[in-house]
């Protein structure tokens, strides 16, 4: 395992010292550090050493936002609290595709180029959970290997833990993290495409959709609802042979584009083609995203659309509440499950399971 001095020299490394258990996954600290039942984190000091960039820190903090203890979760909340002030200065970027379009090529190009622009990117590269360890099924990911290296980037994989729209459901805090760190671009990479990507849209302020060059069946492949949230669309992979194939694409999709309701108000979503491999097409995927920034800041809808977003956090937060706090109580999940049994013989309607579960409401 590589030192803290190595670790502090690229963006991806793993995080050692608290022994915690998050999403199905555990982390167990050396045995040095075993004897010791909790470490003690100095919520002021760390709040300033992720204010003043240093990586080590910021991944220290995000795995304290990601543990389900609850000495854990009151620490990381204060922390949060901390550094709240400083937040909400980047461009938060949502990035989806279809399987095989090569997301985390994409990623690695565009955010390598925006660094050597002198920008500080943080990737949220979130992995499919395992659904039977609930941990990372793609592990400590060695994609992006590149810009993990660069001095300006931050990358970290995280498990879906099964949320919704395969995001992990601290990303949100984990982004306002990046942030106070001064990071100026978060690109949040998703699993996949499905309907419930309309989560990914609910906290970015661009939604980016990768299609592959050659549409044909893949245009009938993908659902109406998921080209509705994009604000712009990557033809990727548009090299070599592949160019003419890809200018048709853009063609297709520009037109499907123009008889859909826009994802943004008042902004025509737009496609590119692109070649990762060539570095084309990423020049005019950042101006495509800087457009619609001043754009949408001219109009306050970039303003409006981010108190929308939080206002929706906290009602999606009520409800998660609302669901642990109710399978949280042992007596609770002994009735669930005896009234499964009666629902499943025939013995109760559904309508019936929901009202002897809730007899007075």
């Amino acid at each position: 395992m590589m030192d803290e001095k190595n670790a502090e020299e690229t963006a991806l490394h793993v995080m050692k010292g608290i022994e915690s258990k998050h999403d199905g996954m555990t982390y167990v600290a050396p045995k040095k550090f075993r004897k010791k039942r909790q470490q003690q984190v100095d919520i002021k000091q760390l709040a300033s050493e992720v204010r003043g960039g240093k990586r080590t820190s910021l991944s220290k903090a995000i795995t304290l936002i990601e543990s389900s203890n609850h000495e854990h979760k009151v620490l990381a909340q204060n922390l949060l609290q901390e550094l709240l002030p400083f937040t909400g200065n980047s461009i938060r970027i949502g990035i989806t595709g279809v399987p095989g379009a090569g997301k985390s090529t994409f990623i690695e190009a565009f955010g390598t180029m925006l660094c050597e622009m002198g920008k500080k990117v943080a990737v949220l590269a979130i992995d499919p959970s395992s659904t039977i360890s609930g941990g990372s099924v793609l592990g400590d990911k060695t994609r992006m290997e590149h810009l993990s290296r660069h001095q300006n980037a931050f990358v970290r994989p995280s498990p879906s833990a099964g949320t919704l729209g395969g995001v992990h459901k601290k990303t949100r805090e984990t982004m306002l993290l990046c942030e106070a760190a001064g990071y100026d671009i978060i690109l949040i990479e998703t699993v996949g495409v499905g309907q419930s990507e309309t989560y990914v849209r609910g906290m970015v302020d661009f939604f980016l959709l990768l299609v592959l060059t050659g549409a044909g069946d893949e245009l009938q492949g993908l659902k109406k609802g998921i080209m509705e949230l994009a604000d712009g669309i990557v033809v990727h992979k548009a090299d070599g042979d592949n160019v003419k194939k890809a200018k048709k694409t853009v063609q297709e999709y520009r037109k499907i584009l123009h008889f859909l309701q826009p994802s943004t108000p008042g902004w025509e979503s737009k496609t590119v083609p692109v070649s990762s491999y060539e570095k084309t097409g990423l020049e005019d995927v950042w101006e495509m995203i800087l457009s619609f920034e001043k754009q949408m800041k001219e109009s306050s809808y970039w303003f409006t659309r981010r108190r929308e977003q939080t206002s929706d956090w906290f009602h999606s937060m009520i409800t998660d509440h609302l669901i642990d706090s109710f399978f949280g109580n042992k007596e609770n999940k002994e009735l669930v499950k005896k009234l499964e049994e009666e629902i499943l013989q025939g013995k109760l309607t559904v309508t019936q399971g929901i009202h002897k579960l809730f007899p007075n409401q």
